[in-house]
């Protein structure tokens, strides 16, 4: 059971709020929400494979180490960034001529099905502000 304005409901508000500035900055639309799920998955398969292990096999804390590893990190993440930037040429690679229709299909489906209930969804709190 969780209690408003506990972890849950400030991890939704943080999600949300990076992701209104991913919508905002990438244009609002497909490429935006292809982007963020891109780079979510990015970053959680990095951590999960290579940063939770490598931390964990780490023998002693020293700051070095833990220098190292920081800039490790910032570095893979800028990796990710860029390849979240090129997400449609992974989804047309899955299976080359469906990967291209099905991209296709999504950016004229997107934006009649799914675009106007994610704005609400993104922009629900910022109406009731004064």
């Amino acid at each position: 059971m969780t209690r408003p304005g506990g972890l849950p409901d400030k991890a939704h508000g943080w999600f949300r709020a990076w992701f209104r500035k991913v919508w905002d900055v990438r244009g609002g639309g497909l490429y935006a929400v292809g982007f963020a799920v891109a780079f979510l998955f990015f970053e959680i398969r990095e951590a999960v494979i290579e940063d939770i292990p490598q931390l964990v096999a780490m023998n002693s804390v020293l700051s070095s180490e833990l220098i190292g590893f920081g800039i490790q990190f910032i570095i893979d993440s800028m990796i990710n960034f860029v390849r979240a930037l090129m997400w449609p040429m992974y989804v047309v690679q899955l299976r080359p001529p469906v990967g291209l229709i099905a991209l296709i299909a999504a950016f004229v489906l997107f934006p009649r099905y799914l675009k106007a209930p994610i704005e609400r969804w993104l922009f629900e709190d910022a109406d009731a502000k004064p």
